[in-house]
C-alpha cells in the first residue's frame, strides 16, 4: 500500500531532525573504529554489521512509544546461529537480512519468488506486508516477471478491502533457450520489468492471460529485486527460476518521530547543524559533511580532520582542521625586484602593437555595426508594410523590440535554454504581462534584399496558422542581426523525451499515444489542405512534437527561420530535416508533397 500518511511522516522526520540538528556522514575511520551498536551490544552476525538503531536483545535495538504508529519491534534483529555462517532476519518477519546501511538508509533483504504452475516450487508465495514497520520498497527495485508470454501484475490492498493494480508488464514467449544470453537482459522476451511507486509498502504478485494458450501451463513467476544485482547476473537470467527461491530487494528505512524521546535517539553531544549539515538523497534525509560514524549513538559521530587524510591538502600554504571541515592559510609574500630596462622597451612594443591592432579591429566592428543598423531598417520596413497592406489581420502578429525580448530572457541567459538544434537556440522567456513564452533565436542566415523579403512575408502567413495541435507563432523581432521568433510555451516537453527516456513518474499509455499520433495528423493536414499556403515541414520528428500541460501535441519547428517560396503554392524550407535523412518522396519526384511530412 501507498501511504500518504507514510510520505508526511517521513518529511515530518526530516524537519525534526534539522530541529535536533543532529547528524553525521557514514564515513568509517580508518584510525580508530568508532563504535555502530550500543554498548554491551552485539555489534555483528557472522560478517554483517548491525548498527544501532537495529539490534539484538532487549535494550539493543530502538523501540516504539506506546502510541507508536508501527510494530513495537521493527528494529530488532534475530540471529540465527544454527546455519554456518549465521543468518540474519528482520524480527516477526520471514525476511533474511543481507546489509544494513546507516549512510543510504537501506535494508537488502532475500525477498521470496512468487511462482505460479511450477512443479518443483512453492507455488504463489508473496512478499511480507511492510504496511506496520517503518520501511518501505525502494526504487532501485524493479517488478520483473520470468514466463514466456503473459502479463504479470503488481496490485495492492486497498483501505476498504479492494485491489489496486500498481503496475505489470507483458512478455513474449519464444522457445530458443538463449534468446535471453544473446540479448544479455531483460528486454520482453521470455522476461518483462517495470518500476515500482514511491513509498510502495505491500504488493502482491498475480499473472494476467497470457499471450498463447499453449503455453498457458508453463513455469512462470514475478518478483522484486533490486535492480542492481539483476543486471550483474543478466548472463545468468534465464535460469533465475530453476536456481533461486528468493532475490535481493532493497529496503528504505525511517526513524519515527513522537513515539520515540530525543536523548533515545541521538546523543546530546553529538555534531550539530551549524556544522555545514547538508541535505540530500531522494528522500529529503539528512547528512553532515566533515563527520563519520554513528549518529543514532551518544558520542557517535566525530570531526574528520581532512588535512591528515588527503595529502598535501593546501599546496602551497598550511591546513587548519576544524569542525566539520578546514581553512586553507596561505603568506602573503610580495618581491621586490630591480626595474629592467628591455622589460620596458618590449611592454612598450606589445603596447603600441596591441593599439595598432585595437585600432583595426575598432574600424571593422563600427563598420559592421552600420551594415547590421541598415539592414535593420530595412527589414522594419519590410514587415511594416506587409502590416500596412490591409491584407493580414495585425492583431494575430506582434512586432517586439530587442530590449523586451532581452528582458525577458535576462539577456538570452543559457540557463534559460530549452533546446538547440540546426535551426537556432530556444529560450525560455516572461513578458511584461506576465505570460512565459518561447522565444527562437535563429542561426545567421542569408540575409539579401530578396531573401529578407520572402522570410518576412513568411512570418507573416505562419502567424495566420490557428490550429489547437500547431504551436502558436505570437510574434517577432526583426531588431536584431539574426532573427527571433515568439512562440507560445509547451510546458511537457518533446514527444521524443517520453518514448526514449525513461520516466518514473509518468509514462505515456497506449491510449495517450495514439491520441498524439492522430493530433499530429490533424495538424499536418491542417498545414497542408487549410492553411492559407499549404505548408510543408519536411522534418517531422518525435523531438519536434511537443506535449502541453494536457499532454497534447503541438506540432513545431515548421521552418519559418529559413524558408523560401518555391512556387505560388506552397511553402517548404531550405533545411532538408534531421542531417543524414532525406525524404524518399523527394528522391524520387524531385517534388515536395504532403507525401514528404511523415513521422
Amino acid at each position: 500500500m501507498v501511504r500518504s500518511q507514510f510520505q508526511l511522516q517521513v518529511l515530518h522526520f526530516t524537519s525534526q531532525v534539522m530541529l535536533w540538528s543532529i547528524t553525521c556522514g557514514a564515513i568509517l575511520a580508518v584510525a580508530s573504529p568508532l563504535p555502530i551498536a550500543k554498548p554491551h551490544c552485539q555489534s555483528s552476525c557472522g560478517s554483517i554489521a548491525i548498527p544501532y538503531p537495529f539490534g539484538i536483545g532487549v535494550g539493543c535495538y530502538l523501540t516504539g512509544g506506546p502510541n507508536g504508529n508501527f510494530n513495537e519491534d521493527s528494529f530488532q534483529i534475530v540471529c540465527d546461529n544454527s546455519t554456518s555462517p549465521p543468518r540474519l532476519f528482520l524480527s516477526n518477519t520471514s525476511l533474511e537480512v543481507l546489509e544494513i546501511s546507516i549512510d543510504e538508509y537501506t535494508l537488502h533483504v532475500n525477498s521470496p519468488i512468487t511462482f505460479s504452475d511450477c512443479s518443483k516450487k512453492r507455488n504463489n508465495r508473496q512478499a511480507p506486508n511492510l504496511d506496520d514497520y517503518p520501511f518501505w520498497y525502494s526504487q532501485k527495485n524493479r517488478f520483473t516477471s520470468m514466463s514466456c508470454g503473459g502479463i504479470a501484475l503488481m496490485t495492492s490492498n486497498g483501505y476498504n478491502g479492494s485491489k489496486t493494480i500498481l503496475g505489470g508488464c507483458l512478455s513474449i514467449c519464444d522457445s530458443s533457450n538463449d534468446i535471453m544470453a544473446k540479448n544479455n537482459g531483460c528486454g520482453g522476451i521470455n522476461c518483462c520489468q517495470t518500476t515500482i511507486p514511491a513509498y510502495l509498502d505491500n504488493f502482491n504478485a498475480s499473472f494476467g492471460a497470457v499471450v498463447d494458450a499453449d503455453t498457458q501451463m508453463n513455469c512462470k513467476s514475478a518478483f522484486l529485486v533490486d535492480q542492481d544485482w539483476f543486471t550483474s547476473n543478466s548472463t545468468n537470467i534465464s535460469t533465475i527460476n530453476d536456481r533461486y527461491e528468493f532475490v535481493p530487494v532493497v529496503l528504505r528505512w525511517y526513524v519515527g518521530n513522537s513515539t520515540y524521546s530525543n536523548i533515545d535517539i541521538y546523543g546530546p553531544t553529538n555534531w550539530t547543524d551549524a556544522h555545514n549539515s547538508t541535505i540530500r538523497g531522494a528522500d529529503g534525509l539528512l547528512y553532515s559533511d566533515g563527520f563519520h560514524g554513528n549518529p543514532y549513538l551518544i558520542d557517535g559521530c566525530h570531526d574528520i580532520n581532512e588535512c591528515e587524510d588527503v595529502p598535501n591538502r593546501c599546496p602551497g600554504g598550511n591546513c587548519i582542521n576544524k569542525p566539520g571541515g578546514f581553512e586553507c592559510q596561505f603568506l602573503d609574500v610580495q618581491s621586490k625586484r630591480p626595474i629592467n630596462v628591455g622589460v620596458i622597451v618590449t611592454s612598450t612594443a606589445i603596447g603600441l602593437l596591441t593599439l595598432l591592432v585595437g585600432g583595426w579591429w575598432s574600424y571593422k566592428v563600427i563598420k559592421k555595426r552600420k551594415n547590421i543598423k541598415r539592414k535593420q531598417k530595412f527589414k522594419q520596413s519590410v514587415l511594416e508594410q506587409q502590416l500596412s497592406s490591409g491584407e493580414v489581420d495585425v492583431e494575430k502578429i506582434k512586432v517586439f523590440n530587442s530590449k523586451e525580448l532581452q528582458k525577458a530572457t535576462d539577456n538570452f541567459n543559457v540557463d534559460r535554454i530549452l533546446g538547440q538544434g540546426g535551426q537556432g537556440t530556444v529560450y525560455k522567456g516572461m513578458l511584461e504581462d506576465g505570460r512565459i513564452v518561447a522565444v527562437k533565436k535563429s542561426k545567421i542566415v542569408d540575409d539579401g534584399d530578396q531573401e529578407v523579403r520572402q522570410f518576412i512575408n513568411e512570418i507573416v502567413i505562419l502567424s495566420q496558422i490557428i490550429h489547437k495541435n500547431v504551436v502558436k507563432l505570437l510574434g517577432c523581432c526583426v531588431e536584431t542581426e539574426v532573427p527571433l521568433l515568439v512562440y507560445e510555451f509547451i510546458a511537457n516537453g518533446t514527444l521524443s523525451e517520453y518514448i526514449h527516456q525513461q520516466n518514473e513518474e509518468f509514462s505515456l499509455t497506449w491510449e495517450m499515444t495514439l491520441r498524439v499520433a492522430i493530433e499530429v495528423a490533424g495538424a499536418l493536414a491542417y498545414l497542408h489542405s487549410q492553411a492559407a499556403y499549404p505548408i510543408y515541414n519536411r522534418d517531422i520528428k518525435s523531438s519536434n512534437i511537443l506535449l502541453d500541460d494536457k499532454y497534447r501535441a503541438k506540432v513545431a519547428d515548421f521552418g519559418t527561420s529559413r524558408s523560401v517560396s518555391i512556387d505560388q503554392t506552397h511553402l517548404t524550407t531550405l533545411v532538408h530535416g534531421t542531417f543524414g535523412y532525406l525524404d524518399p518522396e523527394y528522391f524520387q519526384s524531385g517534388q515536395f508533397t504532403d507525401k514528404s511530412d511523415v513521422l
